[in-house]
């Protein structure tokens, strides 16, 4: 399901306000516990601060990975895990907005919410995805000391008693890693597989930020066949292209409209036969689950998403040709500019047709946050589509669906007793094991692998964005500290994502219940297991 995110600091201020309240005394009792280490580690680690600072004063810092959280270094790291949840406010993309003001400061660099802005320049100097922040730790190296990992004995006291929770059904599995060194602290049915829901999407991710980039764009253009007057719009699988007005950073179908008469009117050319290309997937558009308001047909070419209320997120009717759709809105706007067209048709663009004008999406990495983020479902099959295209395979359910399994096989993942059979998690034929999901968010804060920190800037914040956005009490001890991504089906409610526990240690957790009854007691249920890792001082 799709659930609107907040969108900016003051719809954030009410939920900001109350999780003060609630992390104040633990934010208290943290400050006391690591006072003294952090003077002592301040002292020791001062002399690398000023050798970082100077190394990065000539030129910009090279991307790093979030090695800040990862490491959960003494020196003050443990104070800043409870400090975060009024540190706020968090943006679109589930980061902080100093954090996006910052990475926007630096030259060239990109931006926190990866390279999307108002401009939809795709220049060559555009800037270039996040991750784009260098670590504040660059530097220290060695020098810091990590606090201990939670022990399993005081994970196992802490967890099988709220994983006994009636509410989470006849089948339910857990693992629980250590991220600095991914070791499993904690494992209940690890390898059991399981149907995983939307948690589906973090593997989706994964293979797509792997095989076909972070900076990544997809393409749609317009082009003109040769000694015709047909125009051919041709889809490339931007799932984000958007009609509206205020475009906010997304590929606008209406820069496209503009630049294409713009074109047509220079060749002397006012009216034309308007036709659409979708050719690069194949296979049924439409998912084994069948019509369904959570996800348009699957095409190379939409628009909004082919909702038919203007409305931006959530469950909705779609049109039932989003191609066509498209194309009769991007010929209403051809005309606006004074180019008659013909009523849109399908077609084919040639190898001899002659560019009029293209825009392109934002970097993947900004896909893949907002797909995470809000549990997108249409994104997530585009995405499963990119991976197909970039191993060489078919564009279709089952293209993709093979393309995720061996990307992640090349990247070393468990893969014994996972099947996709989607890039959404919408089939419940699906199968995921709690072992697999912890270890592609431990391959997500790898420093090898800064390509899929999206991945973890992505993940909802509890009580804030997202699909978690409604959800955790006003005195849940992870409100604001839990980052996750929902899974939810008819009987099957999932939770997997990252906290950083009340030692300051980040742990990387999935949970996977069967067999519910009660949705909104298992989702509960869930949260405080996961509540419980944030306030764990599990040693």
């Amino acid at each position: 399901m799709v659930v609107p995110e907040l969108r900016a600091w003051r719809a954030a201020r009410p939920h900001v306000v109350r999780i003060k309240r609630t992390v104040q005394p633990h934010v208290t009792r943290v400050a006391q516990a690591v006072q003294p280490r952090v003077t002592k580690a301040a002292q020791s680690v001062r002399p690398h601060v000023v050798r970082a600072a100077q190394a990065v004063r000539p030129r910009p810092v090279k991307v790093t990975t979030p090695r800040l959280t990862a490491v959960a270094a003494t020196a003050g790291l443990a104070l800043a895990a409870g400090a975060v949840a009024f540190a706020g406010p968090w943006d679109s993309s589930g980061q902080r907005t100093a954090e996006r003001d910052w990475a926007a400061s630096r030259e060239g660099e990109g931006g926190a919410d990866h390279g999307r802005s108002s401009d939809t320049s795709t220049s060559p100097t555009a800037p270039k995805p996040a991750p784009s922040a260098a670590s504040v730790l660059t530097g220290l190296g060695g020098s810091t000391v990590s606090v201990p990992a939670p022990t399993q004995k005081a994970l196992t006291s802490t967890l099988d008693r709220l994983l006994g929770d009636p509410a989470l059904g006849g089948r339910r599995t857990a693992v629980v890693v250590d991220v600095a060194t991914g070791k499993r602290l904690y494992g209940k049915g690890a390898d059991d597989a399981q149907t995983p829901a939307s948690t589906t999407k973090i593997a989706t991710a994964v293979a797509a930020l792997s095989a076909a980039g972070a900076d990544h764009r997809i393409e749609t253009r317009a082009v003109l066949e040769p000694g015709t007057k047909e125009v051919v719009l041709v889809g490339g699988g931007d799932p984000t292209l958007t009609a509206r007005k205020e475009a906010a950073g997304w590929a606008s179908l209406r820069t496209l409209a503009d630049e294409t008469a713009t074109a047509l009117k220079a060749r002397h050319l006012n009216q034309v036969t308007l036709s659409y290309d979708t050719s690069l997937y194949t296979g049924p558009a439409l998912h084994p689950i069948g019509s369904n308001p959570n996800l348009a047909p699957v095409s190379a070419l939409m628009v909004d998403e082919a909702r038919t209320d203007g409305s931006a997120s959530g469950p909705v009717n779609r049109a039932a040709d989003p191609a066509a759709d498209a194309a009769v809105k991007f010929a209403g706007l051809l005309e606006a500019k004074g180019i008659k067209t013909t009523t849109p048709g399908p077609s084919k663009a040639t190898n001899r047709s002659q560019s009029l004008a293209s825009v392109s999406s934002p970097p993947l990495s900004a896909l893949i946050e907002r797909m995470l983020t809000n549990s997108d479902n249409d994104i997530a099959e585009a995405m499963a589509r990119q991976v197909a295209l970039a191993t060489g395979r078919a564009a279709d359910f089952d293209g993709g669906s093979a393309a995720i399994d061996a990307e992640l096989k090349k990247l070393g993942l468990p893969l014994s007793g996972a099947h996709f059979t989607d890039g959404s998690g919408l089939n419940r034929d699906d199968r995921l094991t709690a072992d697999l999901l912890t270890a592609l968010l431990v391959k997500a804060g790898d420093p090898a692998h800064p390509e899929l920190r999206p991945i973890l800037t992505g993940l909802p914040v509890a009580g804030f964005t997202g699909t978690l956005s409604d959800r955790y009490a006003h005195d849940a001890s992870g409100t604001g500290l839990v980052r996750a991504k929902t899974g939810t089906l008819t009987g099957v409610n999932t939770l997997a994502g990252t906290v950083v526990d009340a030692d300051g240690r980040l742990l990387a957790f999935a949970f996977l219940a069967s067999d519910t009854t009660d949705p909104s007691a298992a989702q509960s249920a869930l949260d405080r297991t996961a509540s419980a890792l944030a306030g764990c001082g599990c040693r």
